[in-house]
């Protein structure tokens, strides 16, 4: 009797393990904007998520996002942390969106194989007015009295940075920061040991987005950094200079890049990048684009890209796998997207040619 005890025991004790494996144990439903993210798939990495969920309950918090003007135009991918702002404005939440006209000058290298041609000053100061004004139409900086604290802020590393000399960047920066921590980022450690390897400018992007944090933790209580997942060590750079040089507390949060279903990356055609500027990818060639999406993605991407309820996007669905040849939910998708960056006539008018 007790040997049947005893292997009973052992099987519940397996099944518990998997189950707490698999999160059906011990893991609570969360609530507010972190619910809401892990609903949709957005909580890629992220600091202490109690510490961070407790932080979020207690008041609103300002966090920030960085946009490099490598371009003209932000594209479909930027849409996912654009979007996540957004998502944590709507909650009460205050967001800081960055136009990077220092960090854009050096070019980060995370995520690319290769040394990005490095921009002019002309070039660069057009992008950063270009990639200021999309910014501008995805968030709120307007509010209706003083005491609201989650109107949109637009900055510009540029400001903080351009005057800063070498040797002063050195001593308060630099100093804060050990070679060896820097060396152990998984971009930086890619770079290395690849053909192209990794030039001092763009090892050195890693310490220019590190104080950015820390100047806008100083001059604006931004306690919070968000980023695609390839920013996660550039991140973690920020908090521990925040840490360093302010014995502050912060939080960092990375969201998942989208891929196909085919493992390709998301936001690409053969004719290259999907803009957001109307001048490089027409409002007709974005909702084409969605609505041509396959069905293994069109869920993820209703969640990622949209501000679509979940629970509607359920429904939704629900609807979608009865007829799939109606495309319904892929009808949805490109109406939702082209809708938030083109604005209602644009999208009528892609719909109409359709």
């Amino acid at each position: 009797m007790q040997g049947t005890f005893l292997i009973l025991n052992l099987k519940l004790s397996a099944f518990s393990l998997l189950m707490i494996h698999t999160g059906l144990v011990g893991n609570t439903e969360r609530k507010g904007i972190l619910g809401d993210l892990a609903s949709r798939g957005l909580l890629q990495d992220s600091t202490d998520q109690a510490a961070l969920e407790k932080r979020l309950e207690e008041r609103p918090i300002t966090l920030y996002c960085g946009f490099d003007p490598t371009a003209d135009s932000l594209h479909l991918g930027h849409l996912v942390p654009l979007l996540t702002l957004r998502r944590f404005q709507d909650a009460g939440h205050r967001p800081i969106a960055l136009a990077g006209g220092a960090t854009g000058m050096v070019g980060d290298p995370s995520g690319r194989s290769e040394e990005r041609n490095l921009l002019n000053q002309d070039e660069l100061s057009f992008n950063v007015h270009a990639v200021a004004s999309q910014l501008k139409s995805f968030l709120s900086f307007e509010t209706e009295s003083k005491e609201k604290t989650e109107a949109a802020l637009l900055v510009d590393n540029r400001e903080w940075t351009v005057e800063v000399n070498v040797l002063d960047f050195l001593r308060d920066v630099g100093k804060h920061v050990t070679v060896g921590t820097m060396l152990s980022k998984e971009s930086v450690k890619k770079r290395l040991s690849s053909e192209q390897g990794l030039s001092f400018t763009e090892f050195s992007y890693m310490l220019l987005q590190a104080n950015d944090f820390f100047e806008l933790y100083e001059n604006y209580k931004c306690e919070m950094q968000i980023g695609g997942s390839d920013q996660w060590g550039n991140i973690t750079a920020g908090i521990d200079m925040v840490r360093r040089r302010s014995s502050g507390t912060a939080y960092g949060l990375t969201v998942p890049l989208i891929t196909r279903s085919d493992g390709a990356k998301f936001g690409k055609t053969a004719e290259g990048t999907v803009w957001l500027d109307p001048k490089r990818t027409l409002p007709y060639e974005l909702y084409q684009y969605l609505i041509n999406v396959d069905d293994r993605d069109v869920e993820k991407l209703l969640l990622q890209l949209t501000l679509v309820s979940v629970s509607d996007i359920s429904e939704l669905l629900q609807d979608h796998r009865k007829s799939p040849e109606d495309r319904t939910a892929q009808q949805r998708l490109a109406t939702e997207v082209c809708r938030l960056v083109h604005g209602e006539e644009e999208t009528e008018q892609a719909q109409l040619a359709t």
